[in-house]
């Protein structure tokens, strides 16, 4: 019978936001955060620009894209004032959107987290890349059954209980998991905090997504999220405007659904810089319309603060009378078909040609890919957790952070989310 030297209280795959932020906020208890990096934190240094913008004044359910009451539920136990407080001997500014950016930058937002895990006693492992999770039977001598009981929830235990009764022979239910070099990690509680699959370079991995459907629990498709556009045929000229960047408004459909469960398409809109690039289109305006994108179509308004009026009435060309870089307006034209000169000058079929700039309406070949999305949407449904991201019928495994199909809008949305996560957990496991 082989030996368990160490059982954890809390084991933590991931040493991101999500899992520092819960191994900072429990107490008295063993605790143990596995990171497949050499160093803990890499997105967390990358986050706002290296200025990490860890929370937002307007944190609220209709910044995210997931299950309204899931995400409702979370938010409550933590508000922007208790992330600036966490993180109190930190300066922060308060920029645009309501963003929170530390003065000093992310390594010192890294530097606190790391330091208020390790004061509650947590030990980071860091180059361990996990394999894998199953639970196992230990007796209270550390000593393994040589028998697995069943992944899934308890309810598809009971042969397996049958064979053992716990009870009799004082039989714990452990989680064991197995790192790729073979090394085991045993703990009663184990939190899947792995993150997403956006920016390999970082150390994405779908670990957390495998453990779960190991587990029985159902997974969302990941996806590019808060990512650029790519373009069709139509959209090439874009390429050729690679730098121009101006503020615009962009409007996606979203899918939601009614009381009678009828799934409705409600349009949503996003103003911000937008910023044409040689692969397509990106900016800040961009990335918020890729997280609610289900393919299909988008609308862009390139002139949302300004009248054709004051073109009908000016005998200047357009591309001085219009607010916008003249590099644009020209390219504008010249895919169009159209010369640059006065609007009064065009004939009706080529002003209805110009009055698409104020609703440019084009169907995005896809996305700029994992590689170059801030974060990913889809993962483990959270219609299979509880209120505090347990999973139903698993004693002691949660997911928490990215890894859940929960996903925030630029702006600290995401960070904060994380924090949330983790807060909410932290109070279930130090009652425990």
């Amino acid at each position: 019978m082989a030996k368990i030297c160490k059982i954890y209280d809390v084991l933590i795959i991931g040493a991101g936001a999500a899992g520092l932020f819960l191994a900072a906020n429990l107490r008295g208890k063993s605790v143990a955060i596995l990171e497949k990096n050499a160093t803990s934190g890499k997105k967390i240094l990358a986050s706002g620009g290296g200025r990490c913008n860890v929370t937002n004044r307007r944190i609220d359910a209709s910044n995210y894209l997931g299950d309204a009451g899931f995400v409702k539920n979370i938010l409550k136990n933590l508000d922007f004032k208790d992330v600036l407080k966490f993180f109190g001997e930190l300066k922060f500014n308060e920029q645009k959107q309501s963003q929170f950016f530390c003065e000093s930058g992310a390594k010192d937002v890294l530097s606190v987290l790391l330091k208020r895990a390790r004061q509650s006693g947590a030990q980071i492992f860091c180059g361990v890349c996990v394999k894998s999770a199953r639970k196992i039977l230990a007796d209270e001598n550390g000593g393994i059954l040589d028998v697995s009981p069943a992944q899934n929830r308890d309810e598809n235990l009971t042969d397996f209980e049958m064979k053992f009764d716990q009870n009799e022979q004082n039989l714990n239910e452990i989680f064991e998991v197995v790192a790729e070099n073979g090394d085991k990690f045993y703990a009663k509680n184990l939190v899947v905090a792995s993150g997403g699959l956006s920016y390999k370079s970082l150390g994405a991995s779908d670990i957390g997504y495998k453990i779960a459907q190991s587990f029985g629990t159902s997974v969302t498709t990941p996806a590019p999220a808060l990512v650029g556009f790519t373009v069709q045929k139509d959209e090439f000229w874009f390429k050729n405007l690679s730098g121009v960047c101006f503020p615009a408004e962009i409007s996606v459909a979203c899918s939601s659904k009614n009381a009678v469960n009828r799934e409705l398409k409600t349009p949503r809109k996003f103003a911000g810089d937008i910023l044409f690039t040689h692969k397509g289109i990106s900016g800040p305006a961009v990335l918020n319309a890729s997280l609610f994108w289900q393919k299909g179509l988008i609308t862009i308004n390139f002139c949302p603060n300004f009248s054709i009026e004051t073109a009908q009435k000016s005998k200047k060309q357009l591309s001085t009378v219009l607010p916008l870089p003249r590099r644009f307006t020209l390219e504008f034209l010249r895919a169009a078909g159209l010369s640059d000169k006065p609007y009064g000058e065009y004939k009706a079929d080529e002003t209805t040609k110009i009055l698409r700039l104020f609703a440019y309406e084009f169907a995005p070949a896809g996305t700029f890919g994992f590689e170059r999305a801030e974060v990913t949407k889809g993962g483990v449904d959270t219609d299979a957790l509880e209120a505090d991201c347990g999973v139903n019928g698993v004693r002691g495994l949660y997911f928490i952070g990215e890894v859940l199909n929960v996903t925030g809008m630029l702006g600290g949305y995401n960070l904060h989310f994380a924090f949330a996560c983790a807060a909410n957990l932290a109070k279930r496991l130090n009652a425990k």
